[in-house]
């Protein structure tokens, strides 16, 4: 069945059956392989992208609930200023271990700073809640995500 898709800015046209999941249509149809499939159910958060602005598991969310919704996946995300920072922040603390996780962990970072710019720990642990790093990169992840907030506020 022909959807068409907005991704990253751009309007796709993709051919797929309404529940099939969007994580394959990203990676399988249309080649943006930097979502990854962790769990298949919607657990570890390794396949976030962002429909209408809000995280998602794609995994979990068929193609035609994201029909005619802007969708931002981690080869977007940079076109945003909280992207970039995230981004900025992730390297210049060596966050990714295997790297894996990285990109459903960025794009979880980059809602929650839209959102709450000033984030407590506790702000942290809710909006990162299930997102699995398996090399346990947990305490650079919050100390990224605390210099991507400070650098945020400093520079406008």
């Amino acid at each position: 069945m022909p959807l068409t898709l907005r991704i990253n800015e751009r309007s796709v046209p993709v051919e797929a059956a309404a529940d099939t999941p969007l994580l394959w249509v990203l990676r399988d149809e249309l080649g943006l392989t930097g979502t990854k499939f962790g769990c298949g159910i919607g657990l570890c958060g390794a396949c976030v992208v962002h429909v209408a602005g809000q995280p998602v598991r794609t995994c979990v969310t068929p193609v035609a609930a994201a029909e005619g919704k802007p969708i931002t996946t981690i080869e977007g995300v940079a076109h945003d200023r909280i992207g970039r920072v995230v981004q900025s922040a992730w390297l210049a603390l060596g966050v990714p271990q295997c790297g894996y996780c990285q990109a459903g962990q960025i794009m979880s970072v980059v809602a929650l700073l839209r959102n709450t710019p000033q984030p407590t720990d506790a702000d942290i642990d809710a909006a990162m809640a299930g997102n699995i790093c398996r090399c346990g990169t947990y305490a650079r992840i919050r100390a990224a995500i605390h210099q991507a907030a400070r650098q945020l506020r400093e520079e406008p």
